[in-house]
């Protein structure tokens, strides 16, 4: 499928435009950090020229309507149900996250987490003064899953658990059955499971995540801005039916100053989830595109490199093992021979150390850059070697 309708195509020149992606560091070719080297949708770019239009860009109220277009999108195309009184505007997935740490944990506590995962989780425990957790996902054969044995025994140590889901870095969903079970043990212990699900809308073709159960125990946390590459907006909620937890939570993120909308973010958010279905879903296709050029790649050309099945987000996870070079020498030498910035495996967790994460959420020719760079660089590590 190329595209026809929308233009995913152009490669877009972000240098000078203080993007953390292209300005934070000098490398020629960044597919690190999460978002996307693509065109947003034409409803969101047309929905913010509309409100700068506006001369007062002043301090903003959430209106309803933003509440609306979270829980018709939730609905129609996940059948999960929300409700307004059960939901809390933030200014992002992880300061909402880190609010709920503050106010529903102690210091010195520990916070459960499935490594490798989000190398965000750790900052955001650690530089609460609390303490990680690992319940290390069992990889055999090139595939994950939960070591439920392990997760049993040490949520009898936490009083929360952070959930990713779909799972970063490596692409996976979780299947209905694995939720509920995670959910059930949580209940057993009194664990609050708090469930990262911002990625949930970029699967692949045809495919769908699953949500969390919306149970007592439960908080969701939800955003537009991996889905609609607007990240920059700052704009989240979360969701939980439990109103002791929900009260607790809006009181803290009204402390830490983070429940504040940005003047911006609203339209937004209301012209993602209202008038950008169809972009959303012709990018679905041009990242599984984007997969498919990668797998072929990593087979003919890099056969030395493992391709993780990635069944959603726009990161690959690359098992480099047969290397037998530690994540961040790899990652550097890469960045110092090619300009290739990829993310280190050990960043997620130390059981990540042989795995580099690649961000492909970008034009095709940038795309076949980035790899012919990765060849480059590994066979310039392997001459290196042999001496």
């Amino acid at each position: 499928m190329k595209s026809t309708k929308f233009d995913f195509e152009s490669v877009i020149d972000r240098k000078n435009t203080n993007s953390v992606k292209w300005d934070l560091f000098d490398d020629d070719m960044p597919m690190w950090v999460a978002d996307m080297d693509f065109k947003v949708a034409p409803a969101i770019q047309d929905a913010i020229k509309k409100r700068s239009n506006h001369p007062v860009y002043g301090y903003t109220i959430v209106p309803d309507e933003l509440f609306e277009s979270y829980i018709d999108w939730w609905d129609r195309r996940y059948d999960f149900k929300m409700h307004r009184e059960d939901m809390a505007y933030a200014i992002g997935v992880m300061p909402s996250i880190s609010s709920m740490i503050r106010c529903l944990t102690d210091v010195g506590d520990e916070i459960l987490i499935q490594t490798p995962v989000y190398h965000v989780f750790f900052w955001v425990i650690e530089e609460n003064d609390r303490k990680v957790l690992e319940n290390e996902l069992i990889y055999e054969n090139g595939q994950y899953k939960i070591d439920f044995d392990d997760l049993d025994e040490k949520l009898s140590r936490v009083k929360m658990m952070i959930l990713c889901n779909p799972h970063n870095p490596i692409g996976k969903i979780w299947s209905r059955e694995e939720l509920d079970k995670i959910e059930e043990l949580c209940r057993k212990h009194g664990v609050v499971l708090i469930s990262d699900e911002i990625h949930c809308d970029l699967t692949n073709p045809g495919t769908k995540y699953n949500p969390c159960n919306p149970s007592d125990n439960v908080i969701t946390c939800l955003s537009p801005s991996k889905s609609f590459n607007i990240a920059g907006f700052q704009s989240s909620i979360v969701h939980t039916k439990n109103k002791e937890l929900l009260d607790k939570i809006k009181s803290q993120m009204h402390i830490d100053n983070s429940d504040s909308c940005n003047v911006f973010a609203t339209s937004a958010v209301i012209a993602a989830y209202k008038e950008s279905e169809d972009w959303l879903e012709e990018l679905k296709e041009v990242l599984f595109e984007n997969k498919q050029i990668v797998k072929e790649f990593l087979a003919n050309e890099l056969p030395v490199i493992k391709l993780i099945e990635c069944e959603a987000t726009y990161l690959l996870w690359l098992d480099c093992s047969a290397l037998n070079t530690h994540s961040k020498v790899l990652s550097e030498f890469l960045r110092q021979n090619q300009g290739l910035f990829l993310s280190a495996g050990v960043d997620f967790g130390q059981c990540g150390d042989n795995f580099l994460r690649m961000n492909i959420a970008c034009p095709e020719k940038l795309l076949k850059d980035g790899l012919n760079r990765l060849k480059a660089g590994i066979i310039a590590l392997n001459n290196i070697n042999q001496f």
